[in-house]
């Protein structure tokens, strides 16, 4: 059984007002979302598509018992992104 896994999502657009990060505040433009799922929660970064810096999601972590809620709370976010107005985490 694992006990963590990763997803990384490249080439975002992001809606209007982007994603909420905690170092930066929002940023938009092309992202990518990454979510590591260790000791029972999702943590979510996110950054420019192409560059070095990773910033939190505002909200992360996301309590996920389990890898399938984990994924959902990944593609959960994908799809905030998309929406924009400085989406932040999904509840689980």
């Amino acid at each position: 059984m694992n006990t963590w896994a990763t997803w990384t999502t490249q080439g975002i657009i992001s809606g209007p007002g982007g994603v909420t990060t905690v170092e930066v505040g929002p940023i938009s433009g092309d992202l990518t979302v990454h979510t590591t799922w260790v000791e029972g929660e999702a943590r979510l970064t996110v950054q420019y598509s192409g560059a070095l810096d990773w910033y939190t999601v505002v909200g992360s972590p996301v309590p996920a018992a389990d890898e399938a809620t984990a994924r959902s709370v990944h593609q959960a976010m994908v799809q905030a992104v998309k929406s924009g107005y400085g989406a932040t985490a999904p509840r689980e």
